[in-house]
């Protein structure tokens, strides 16, 4: 099926923008209590896998988008290097929704949940290659791993700007 490009405009994460699809982690000060503001984990499926993963340089354009329904995960960068993300709300639909897809700019001082079920494709980023530590379970993309290809499902494909 041929498809069309569409642009998705990135615009920048914040706490509450993000709700729908997980956690903004910022840092907090040193001993404080844990609260909501917190990574609210759900990696009790497996064996958590808390690992650096080095990413080259893929470009901003994509047609399959993944979601995973027995864990969260954190992505977070390293060296304090901004990068790009798109997500789609969790649901039980077998595709997310094109109208639901929504990209995101993170700053490198912080990370993301997804919350288990979210839709994402990514990360994205200038540059050649970017390292980003992630947490997820030891088989997540082995045996948690749903994907949608766009460009056969809706004939579109996608680059964020």
């Amino acid at each position: 099926m041929p498809s069309t490009l569409q642009q998705l405009q990135a615009k920048l994460i914040t706490t509450e923008n993000f709700r729908p699809f997980g956690q903004l982690i910022q840092a907090s000060n040193d001993g404080k209590s844990f609260d909501q503001e917190d990574a609210q984990l759900h990696l009790q499926n497996g064996i958590p896998r808390f690992y650096i993963m080095r990413l080259k340089h893929r470009g901003r354009k994509f047609h399959k988008i993944t979601r995973h329904q027995h864990c969260t995960q954190c992505l977070g960068s390293l060296e304090g290097k901004e990068w790009l993300i798109v997500v789609a709300p969790p649901g039980t639909e077998e595709n997310p929704t094109i109208a639901d897809l929504t990209a995101f700019c993170i700053p490198g001082n912080c990370f993301i949940k997804l919350d288990i079920g979210t839709w994402h494709a990514g990360p994205y980023f200038d540059g050649d290659v970017v390292d980003f530590y992630n947490l997820e379970l030891s088989d997540t993309n082995i045996v948690d791993h749903d994907t949608c290809d766009l460009r056969s499902t809706f004939g579109v494909e996608f680059e964020i700007i």
